[in-house]
């Protein structure tokens, strides 16, 4: 089992930056690929950013490329999402998730993210 608590979100103009963080515990002795998943009112959870166990692969959704970077600590079970030029439509719950894998750079499916966090609120003010 692994437990993963975000923290970092808040209210923020357009423009601004938050830097999001997870921490993990419990089982982090296993290899996992990490993600950031967001859900804002009334719509789907959509898929955000994701990085391998190792460090070297990174994914984004088009929406948050060359705005959002995804970073992990391994040394420190943590991981992280820098967000900048954020957006009023960047306004959700953001998630992060881990999927168990055995091969360092593989890049999970969403059905694959075992663990999930409680959840950190961004608000993004025009």
């Amino acid at each position: 089992q692994v437990q993963l608590v975000e923290s970092g979100g808040g209210l923020v103009q357009a423009g601004g930056s938050l830097r999001l963080s997870c921490a993990a515990s419990g089982r982090t002795s296993s290899r996992y690929a990490m993600g950031w998943f967001r859900q804002a009112p009334g719509k789907e959870r959509e898929f955000v950013a994701a990085i391998s166990w190792s460090g070297g692969n990174t994914a984004y959704a088009d929406s948050v490329k060359g705005r959002f970077t995804i970073s992990r600590d391994n040394a420190k079970n943590t991981l992280y999402l820098q967000m900048n030029s954020l957006k009023p439509d960047d306004t959700a719950v953001y998630y992060c998730a881990a999927a168990p894998v055995f091969v360092p750079g593989t890049l999970p499916r969403e059905y694959e993210y075992d663990y999930w966090g409680q959840g950190t609120q961004v608000t993004v003010s025009s």
